[in-house]
């Protein structure tokens, strides 16, 4: 039977400009579902998210006011660990992207504490903190358990839903002063740009089409039927490696890992190391002109075709759907 810990639970709530970035939402509901105690929650952004933080769940909110400079990894692991200073805590939570494997590590090794990154699932059982966690290309799962001091996790993206709790509480952000180290000093921030052009996040966004090896280059197609369903483009390390997409939209084992609501294979044939990143999508669709491709043994729905003919042939079926709506 699933228990609650009592002591209080740390997260590092990420934030993309002003709000949350979604892995750390999800960080935040986990942390509530985990504690009776407090979730505290960690912000170096420059303005604390104080509405969504108090929406999902956090009791408390300590604020490192770093400016630019907490973007960087070696700083914001100085701000957990003076948070660290604050309380007695049976957890810290962050989120398992490249920034906060970072933190995790250095935290871990400053501190002395276990670390685990991408966590699949969290519990508290029987007193004792049990993480979940996939192994060479998701063939194997593993079952951790940690104890000793504070223990450091790192979740990976899709590991709950996240949502409000009933009972939020109204939060005034506490200034939480940082000691940073030599390593945080010598940081400089030459500038700092948003990218606000850049359409959705990937590995935010709740629908996912990518281009693989039988879009033959021809990425117009991903993008446009992205853009119709107000989704994100990823592609296949092959698709990179030509130079039709970016390397910061590759998903696979030596990429992203997205989890999405839809996900879209075009021209995708379903190669284990690209499948690792996204085969935990909840609706798989795949169009491919090669119908032994082993993305149809995961696919929901698959289409045996010229990615060519099928995407043009959606998007007029999408445009006069929506025009009689």
């Amino acid at each position: 039977m699933t228990q609650q810990m009592h002591s209080p639970i740390l997260v590092l709530a990420d934030q993309s400009g002003a709000h949350l970035t979604s892995l750390a939402r999800q960080a935040l509901t986990l942390a509530a579902s985990l504690t009776s105690g407090d979730v505290v929650a960690l912000s170096v952004a420059p303005a604390p998210d104080v509405a969504a933080l108090a929406e999902l769940g956090a009791t408390r909110i300590l604020h490192a006011d770093l400016g630019d400079a907490g973007h960087a990894s070696v700083v914001a692991s100085d701000a957990v660990i003076a948070a660290l200073g604050t309380d007695s805590f049976g957890l810290v939570l962050l989120c398992s992207d490249y920034r906060g494997r970072e933190i995790a590590g250095r935290v871990a090794a400053l501190t002395e504490s276990g670390v685990i990154s991408g966590a699949s699932s969290v519990s508290f059982d029987g007193g004792v903190l049990q993480v979940g966690k996939t192994a060479l290309g998701g063939s194997w799962s593993m079952g951790i358990v940690l104890d000793g001091q504070t223990p450091i996790v790192g979740i990976a993206s899709g590991i709950i839903d996240e949502a409000p709790v009933a009972s939020p509480v109204s939060l005034t952000p506490e200034s939480l002063a940082v000691e940073l180290s030599p390593e945080a000093r010598a940081v400089e921030v030459v500038s700092s740009v948003a990218d606000e052009d850049e359409g959705v996040s990937l590995t935010d966004a709740s629908t996912v089409v990518c281009g693989g090896r039988g879009v033959d280059g021809d990425f117009g197609l991903v993008c446009s039927l992205a853009d119709v369903l107000g989704g994100a483009v990823g592609a296949t390390r092959v698709a990179c490696d030509e130079g039709w997409a970016p390397r910061s939209e590759q998903i696979g084992q030596t990429g992203l890992t997205v989890t999405p609501n839809l996900y879209i294979g075009l021209g995708v044939s379903g190669a284990i190391h690209h499948t690792v990143g996204m085969q935990s999508a909840a609706h798989i669709v795949a169009v491919c002109d090669d119908p032994d491709a082993p993305i149809f043994e995961i696919a929901d729905f698959g289409v045996v075709g010229d990615v060519s003919e099928v995407v043009p042939a959606a998007l007029a079926i999408i445009e006069e759907a929506r025009s009689q709506a």
